[in-house]
């Protein structure tokens, strides 16, 4: 379990589980997946970039 938990504190955790979900296999119109793709990678990066790279 406490590996689980450290492994939810890593910001790479969050963008994999975000990208994940996005490219998950949701059968909708093509219109909509593009909006959710673009969202799901601007969320992705917005991780990367309000997260710190160091467990403390």
């Amino acid at each position: 379990m406490k590996y689980i938990l450290n492994r939810l504190k890593e910001p790479s955790t969050w963008r994999g589980l975000t990208l994940f979900i996005t490219a998950s296999g949701i059968s909708i119109s093509p219109e909509a997946m593009e909006y959710i793709v673009s969202f799901g990678v601007g969320l992705s990066g917005l991780i990367g970039i309000i997260t710190t790279d160091y467990i403390k």
